[in-house]
């Protein structure tokens, strides 16, 4: 089984490059087939093989041997990483669908916000719709369908706090950070409502610390923009995997 969504998540990884790069430009992820940037060609199917294509090539076009980023076969590679260990940790429960599609949504909106320091309505809301539907199906048939509620309380008391907190700020955050808040307190209130808390908590805590850290070592400075949401992102991960060891030893 693991094997297996490695693979997928290989596959799912290389559409995650295309989602991340064509949506905020506007452009539809169907077609055209993807080329190079520089002379192009048309990518043939054998050089459109995740990771192993990009290592055949030694990172460039075949035709004109313009370089081709490494980011592509790090994100189809860490997608399958991240699929793999989401696999094990939630094991074989109907609502592992709904994790992966999750967890495939963050990875594409953490790459958005870090190019273009946005979250597009158009992967942010039907993302939400779908992954809330997967959760609430997987639960329905593991039996857990009661903790649905509570999840869905969570998701809106996080949307509102983090609306709250845009107001107040007036614009030291984005409205899509706020909208963003919905489905990851959905997804780490479905372990229970503590689990989002620590979410919230945790993404000031790393967001926080990011920032500072890219401001003394002056990759970035004081006026400049420094994206939210992958913070936020990583620390509902983090609740989701650890949340309960780190509630017990933060209470004791």
């Amino acid at each position: 089984m693991l094997v297996v969504v490695g693979i997928l998540g290989l596959a799912i990884g290389s559409f995650v490059n295309v989602v991340a790069y064509r949506i905020p430009e506007g452009l539809s992820v169907v077609s055209p087939a993807s080329a190079c940037p520089r002379c192009k060609s048309p990518i043939a199917p054998r050089d459109n093989i995740p990771v192993i294509s990009w290592l055949a090539l030694r990172g460039r076009c075949r035709n004109c041997q313009e370089p081709i980023s490494a980011r592509y076969p790090i994100v189809e590679a860490g997608t399958a990483v991240l699929f793999v260990a989401t696999t094990a940790l939630i094991g074989p429960a109907w609502t592992l669908l709904a994790h992966l599609w999750f967890l495939s949504l963050t990875i594409v909106l953490i790459l958005t916000d870090f190019d273009h320091f946005r979250l597009p309505n158009r992967i942010l809301l039907p993302g939400t719709v779908v992954g809330v539907v997967l959760l609430t199906g997987g639960a329905a048939l593991d039996g857990r369908i009661g903790d649905i509620p509570e999840a869905l309380a969570s998701g809106l008391g996080y949307f509102a706090l983090m609306l709250l907190i845009a107001i107040v700020a007036r614009g030291g955050f984005g409205f899509g950070d706020v909208k963003l808040a919905f489905v990851l307190g959905v997804f780490s209130g479905y372990g229970g409502w503590g689990l989002t808390v620590l979410a919230a908590f945790g993404g000031f805590f790393i967001g926080g610390i990011t920032s500072v850290v890219l401001i003394v070592t002056k990759i970035r400075s004081r006026k400049d923009f420094i994206p939210f949401g992958p913070a936020m992102m990583v620390a509902s991960w983090v609740a989701i995997t650890w949340g309960n060891s780190i509630l017990d030893w933060y209470l004791r």
